[in-house]
């Protein structure tokens, strides 16, 4: 079986509800299964820290499980158009497995959510591939051949799966913002599984 990381990073649950969509779409390939993790919140009180294993949702990442995986899908909230401040204090503690090449040539994709339609989302999927790219890996979005791409009026771009979450964080992922994400997940699969 083809190990496929989803890692992510989720404040108010719905890059959670999109990790779980990329990875039942990972899941319809064949001799792929899809690892759920996330990263620890940061705080900017020296003293706090977080449990070891989180109360709920995905146990926390480790280097070995990026390691180890045969493809990646990153996501993040989208914050002022870049990614969370959690999920890229860990991509910096990746130099080793950069210095070690050990991502090279495994196939990434990125998948986001922001409150608004034009709250930054694509420049967020377009800021979270450069780290992918510096480690080598080769960087999938979603081609319009998914003709959810022509039609949403919500999220969705040929960067990677996106999501309107409302300005209360109260909307639920479009029929349309699911598909696009068990699409992702399908592409980054089935390009694992060619890449092997």
């Amino acid at each position: 079986m083809l190990e496929i990381l989803v890692l992510y990073y989720s404040r108010h649950g719905h890059v959670t509800q999109m990790a779980q969509k990329i990875a039942r779409g990972i899941e319809e390939v064949p001799e792929c299964q899809a690892k759920l993790r996330t990263v620890p919140a940061i705080s900017q009180v020296c003293e706090a820290t977080e449990p070891e294993i989180p109360n709920s949702g995905s146990p926390y990442v480790s280097l070995q499980d990026l390691e180890t995986c045969a493809g990646l899908a990153l996501g993040s909230p989208t914050r002022f158009g870049n990614m969370a401040a959690p999920l890229k204090y860990f991509l910096e503690q990746t130099s080793g497995l950069w210095l070690a090449g050990s991502l090279k040539d495994k196939p990434a994709a990125v998948f986001t959510s922001s409150s608004s339609l034009h709250g930054g989302q694509e420049s967020t999927l377009l800021t979270m591939m450069i780290p992918l790219l510096h480690h080598g890996m080769l960087v999938l979005g979603l081609p319009y051949t998914e003709s959810d791409l022509l039609t949403t009026s919500t999220g969705g771009t040929p960067y990677g799966a996106s999501n309107v979450a409302g300005t209360d964080n109260k909307k639920e992922l479009s029929d349309e913002e699911q598909r696009l994400c068990r699409a992702l997940g399908r592409r980054l699969a089935e390009t694992a599984v060619k890449t092997q």
